[in-house]
C-alpha cells in the first residue's frame, strides 16, 4: 500500500493537479491539507470520478483537511478534530483504512516565535500529542501524516544559521516532534534517506525552488507496529514544477501488504 501527504494550498485552485497526480501516481491513501474551502463545497464528484472515496473537514479561506482512499477501500471510524480540545480551526481528521489508523494533520504554523500565534501552536501540539498517544493505544498500526510546520533537524533546512530558533525550527517545536517520536513512531523518510538538501516546501519568492532553498516540514510518521512493513519513502518534486503549483510537494510512503 502507498500512502501520501500533500499540502495543496487551496484545493479549489489545485484540484486539476490533484486529479492529475492521482492518475500519474495512484496511491492508495492521500492526505490533503489546506483545503481552504467550506465543508459543503468539497469536490466529491470529481474525487469519486478519479476513483477515490473521501472524508473531509473543511473550513473557508484557510485550514481544512481530507483523507482520500482509492476504491474499493473504505474510510471507517472517521473522527474530525482533536477530541476534548475546543479548537475552532479545522486541522485534523482521522480514519481507519484497511486496518491502519490514518491521522491527517495540518499543524499550526505559529507565524513567528514572538507572535501571539506561537503559544497557540505549542498548545495545539500538546493536545495533538495527547490524542496520538491515545490513538496508538487503540490502533497500534498507525500513520500520522501531514504538514507539520516543523523541520526536525538542521539538515532539514537550507540555511540552518538563518533559521536558528526561528518558527519551524525553534527548540520547543523540535522537542514536540521528538515527543511524538517517543510515543512509538518513526520518521519514515529518515528510515531510508539520510541525504541533506531534501525538502518538501519552498517559498514562491526569489526562485527558491529552482535554487533548492527549502525546508522539510511534510512528514509521515509510522508506528512501531507498522515499521517492519515500510519499504520506501520519497519526496515527489514533480508537482512543484507544474504551472501554478502548491508551495509544498507530496511525500509518499510504501508499505508491504
Amino acid at each position: 500500500m502507498r500512502f501520501a501527504t500533500w499540502n495543496v494550498n487551496s484545493l479549489k485552485v489545485r484540484l486539476p493537479q490533484v486529479i492529475q497526480w492521482l492518475s500519474d501516481s495512484p496511491v492508495d491513501v492521500l492526505c490533503l491539507q489546506e483545503l481552504k474551502m467550506d465543508q459543503d463545497v468539497f469536490p466529491l464528484a470529481d474525487i469519486e470520478a478519479a476513483g477515490y472515496r473521501a472524508a473531509w473537514f473543511g473550513q473557508k479561506t484557510y485550514n481544512g483537511v481530507a483523507i482520500l482512499a482509492r476504491a474499493p477501500l473504505e474510510l471507517e471510524d472517521v473522527v474530525c478534530g482533536i477530541p476534548d480540545y475546543g479548537d475552532e480551526q479545522r486541522r485534523v481528521i482521522a480514519a481507519t483504512v484497511n486496518g491502519i489508523r490514518v491521522i491527517c494533520g495540518y499543524f499550526v504554523n505559529g507565524e513567528a516565535v514572538d507572535s501571539p500565534k506561537y503559544p497557540y501552536k505549542l498548545e495545539w501540539l500538546a493536545n495533538l500529542e495527547r490524542y496520538v498517544a491515545a490513538e496508538l493505544q487503540r490502533h497500534p498500526q498507525l500513520l500520522l501524516l501531514g504538514d507539520y510546520n516543523i523541520a526536525p533537524e538542521d539538515r532539514d533546512v537550507y540555511d540552518p544559521e538563518s533559521w536558528h530558533e526561528q518558527v519551524l525550527c525553534s527548540t520547543p517545536e523540535r522537542e514536540s516532534f521528538r515527543r511524538l517520536i517517543a510515543l512509538g513512531l518513526s520518521d519514515s523518510f529518515r528510515l531510508f534517506n539520510q541525504e541533506e538538501k531534501q525538502y518538501s516546501w519552498w517559498d514562491y519568492r526569489a526562485m527558491m525552488f529552482r535554487r533548492n532553498k527549502g525546508v522539510r516540514i511534510d512528514h509521515i510518521l509510522v508506528s512501531d507496529a507498522l515499521k517492519p512493513r515500510a519499504l520506501d519513502c520519497v519526496i515527489d518534486k514533480a508537482p512543484r514544477k507544474w504551472e501554478r503549483p502548491s508551495d509544498h510537494t507530496p511525500v509518499v510512503l510504501t508499505l508491504a501488504d
